[in-house]
């Protein structure tokens, strides 16, 4: 058996467009649902969401046979956070404020194995196919895409150092967390918020690393797309079904 193939990281690789969607809402029948939308990844949130590992399985095993490739975000850029997400068969990881190239080194060392790094070892996990996977210790790297979060000024101005690092595969810019930094929390639309994800895109194309990023604003969305973002989330479950759910609400009750 062989390994699998991670479509999203190598859509990212040959420099296409890859439109995402969050999940939040912990179901792995909402995930499955969303995965056969035609979206090409989807966030599967355990920071900001009550999402746990026997969860995030079942989702995984949701998701496999829609168009859309998971993508787990870990609570933080942690070691033992991050091993147990990829033992359950995540290809792809999104991992939370990172503030320099040192913490990006060791978000990757995190998805090796030694000698690359201190990733720690299974022979009989979800992701070798219960030990299926004869090679996968040495290859799983391969299919293995690493994407680290910028999310302040601090790391802003880092975020050439940050994206050299070795085996990260993208960067994905935290709007809202970016725009508390800067001094306008709530406020991802405002002009210097926009002006800095604006830069923040401009630096990477610079070094040729792709860039990521959130909204659930169409007209951002495009304009980011518009700018050289290469992986967007243009919304999430939970706003799709709050928006929907008091739209026919309100019709009927408005």
């Amino acid at each position: 058996m062989d390994l699998l193939k991670n479509n999203f990281k190598r859509g990212l690789s040959r420099g296409e467009l890859q439109i995402g969607l969050w999940c939040s809402l912990c179901s792995n029948i909402a995930a499955e649902l969303v995965s056969h939308s035609g979206f090409d990844w989807l966030v599967l949130d355990t920071e900001h969401s009550p999402n746990e590992i026997p969860d995030l399985v079942q989702q995984l095993q949701a998701v496999a046979t829609g168009t859309a490739s998971a993508v787990v975000r870990p609570a933080w850029n942690d070691t033992v956070l991050i091993k147990r997400v990829l033992d359950i068969g995540a290809q792809s990881v999104l991992l939370p404020y990172v503030q320099n190239a040192d913490e990006a080194r060791r978000a990757v060392a995190a998805t090796r194995y030694p000698p690359k790094g201190v990733r720690g070892v299974t022979g009989s996990g979800r992701a070798e196919r219960y030990g299926r996977i004869g090679e996968y210790l040495k290859r799983a790297d391969e299919e293995l895409c690493v994407l680290v979060q910028v999310e302040t000024r601090t790391a802003l101005d880092a975020i050439e150092s940050i994206a050299g690092v070795e085996g990260v595969d993208g960067v994905f810019i935290g709007p809202s967390d970016l725009a508390a930094s800067l001094g306008h929390i709530g406020e991802p639309g405002h002009p210097t918020v926009q002006a800095a994800l604006k830069e923040a895109v401009d630096r990477l194309k610079k070094v040729n690393k792709p860039a990521g990023v959130l909204t659930a604003n169409e007209d951002e969305a495009r304009r980011y797309i518009d700018w050289g973002y290469l992986f967007v989330a243009v919304g999430s479950d939970i706003g799709l079904m709050t928006k929907n759910a008091d739209a026919l609400a309100k019709k009927f009750k408005g």
